[in-house]
């Protein structure tokens, strides 16, 4: 293996602002700089997500980590830095501000940025869309946010959904005014942008209902030439489907081909799936343009949803080489000892209902061999986890492969990801060693630690540290 350029070297963390006001924000850059070797911060700036936000969510199975504060954050969430008035007058979200009291008079990027820099240390902004109720994730208890219910994606009979409309004018242009204020008024090094939305023929399958169906979405749709009522009344009739096969409902010809026969036949459920997706697109295009207007020279990146590897629905949807006509470089998600876990929701969700009628064991061979991933067998992958030398060093080369030399490849490398389940696999030091060689060799060109620093154990970053040093990267 040809050793990586130490002039080249990108080793990331992502970050939430609770960290520096725990522990102090020199100490948390020496710790970083010196006992691990980073050298760019994925500060997240807005969210209210405790996975993005908050301190450590599953200390209840891993323990509080060996830093920080061990005590639960009553995170409300928000923004984290001061919004600029004169960015958001074509918005009803002005008004988005943490109301933290820890954070009270603090702006962390005015905090975190000069302090950084007089150590010749990157800052990028971290943002990921949905940014409220990620159902799991610690998500704060109310979102306090004047009219946004207004925004809100409306479902296939009418009810208002869980989550903002991206079609929605006022929603949309936050999230242009947001990521605006912050590139032009803070001397930024990069941005990395997370989209993580189902798709409805996506959320059909795991037994949700499907939108969006409002009125700016209905707009859209319509001067695109789609026949919006037709393919609302196809997708009822798959959601109508997908219920009846969760319910345990015999099918002459088996669920899957069902399933199949039903699409053909309301093959506007298709169309209503392209605009969709073409839509939740757009945002991505957008803000890429959005950055190089402001500031052209500056990096936007993707954080890539490990459902993109796991879920053939999405891996369809989002081909590497795409992504690269907006992005500077992409972060794959490979969080390995959590990724059996992970694993077995997704594969739950086609379990449920389109591939009812096979076993988990066969279920998941005839994926593997599709999706190209050699791991443990069903009984062992929660335990097991995903092993670094293949999943890791795999999903590297294939997305090197993917992006065909147009982007930057930097591994989402997971240390102490989040466990929901006690059964699943821990992180240990090895794994975080072994993950950072399996990027290199298979020729990644950086990494980034994932997901949050405060919920990390210094002692498994030691494994990370361990083998940049053998690399010559620290």
């Amino acid at each position: 293996m040809t050793l990586p350029d130490p002039k080249e070297k990108f080793v990331g963390i992502q970050i939430s602002p609770i960290s520096f006001v725990d522990e102090g924000v020199e100490s948390v850059l020496d710790t970083l700089q010196h006992r691990v070797g980073v050298n760019v911060l994925m500060l997240g700036t807005v969210s209210w997500l405790g996975l993005k936000s908050g301190r450590s969510i599953s200390h209840a199975l891993d323990g509080w980590p060996d830093h920080g504060v061990p005590q639960p954050y009553q995170m409300q969430g928000g923004a984290y830095f001061d919004p600029d008035p004169r960015y958001y007058r074509d918005t009803f979200m002005a008004d988005y501000r943490s109301r933290d009291p820890e954070f009270a008079g603090k702006d962390i990027l005015r905090m975190v940025i000069p302090a950084a820099h007089a150590r010749g240390m990157k800052v990028y902004v971290e943002l990921m869309e949905p940014f409220f109720k990620y159902a799991g994730h610690g998500s704060a208890a109310a979102v306090e946010i004047p009219t946004l219910p207004q925004a809100m994606e409306v479902d296939i009979f009418g009810r208002l959904g869980g989550e903002p409309s991206t079609s929605n004018p006022g929603y949309r242009s936050w999230i242009h005014s947001m990521i605006e204020d912050q590139v032009r008024s803070h001397d930024l090094d990069g941005l990395m942008w997370c989209n993580e939305r189902n798709s409805p023929i996506d959320t059909l399958i795991q037994g949700g209902c499907p939108g969006d169906f409002s009125a700016p979405a209905r707009a859209e749709a319509a001067a695109r030439g789609v026949n919006v009522e037709a393919c609302r009344q196809a997708l009822l009739r798959l959601h109508d489907f997908c219920q009846e096969a969760a319910a345990g409902k015999s099918f002459h010809d088996g669920t899957l081909i069902t399933f199949l026969r039903m699409l053909l036949d309301n093959p506007e459920a298709l169309v209503w799936e392209k605009f969709w997706l073409e839509r939740n697109k757009d945002l991505d295009r957008e803000l890429y343009g959005l950055v190089k207007w402001c500031k052209p020279h500056l990096p936007f990146g993707l954080n890539i949803w490990n459902r993109n590897h796991f879920n053939l629905i999405r891996r369809a949807q989002w081909p590497w080489a795409e992504q690269t006509r907006y992005a500077d470089f992409v972060k794959p998600i490979t969080y390995q000892h959590q990724a059996g876990e992970v694993w077995a929701k997704e594969l739950g969700f086609f379990r449920k209902t389109v591939l009812r009628d096979f076993s988990p064991a066969e279920t998941q061979a005839a994926l593997f061999r599709i999706l190209g991933l050699d791991e443990a067998p069903w009984d062992r992958i929660v335990s097991a986890g995903m092993d670094p030398d293949t999943y890791v060093h795999g999903q590297c080369a294939d997305a090197l492969r993917g992006v065909e030399g147009r982007a930057r490849v930097y591994m989402g490398i997971g240390v102490d990801a989040p466990r929901s389940r006690p059964d699943t696999a821990k992180m240990t030091t090895d794994i975080a060693y072994r993950s950072v060689h399996a990027t290199y060799r298979a020729g990644g060109h950086g990494i980034v630690l994932s997901p949050n620093y405060s919920s990390m154990h210094l002692t498994h970053l030691d494994g990370g540290a361990q083998a940049l040093t053998e690399l010559g990267l620290k």
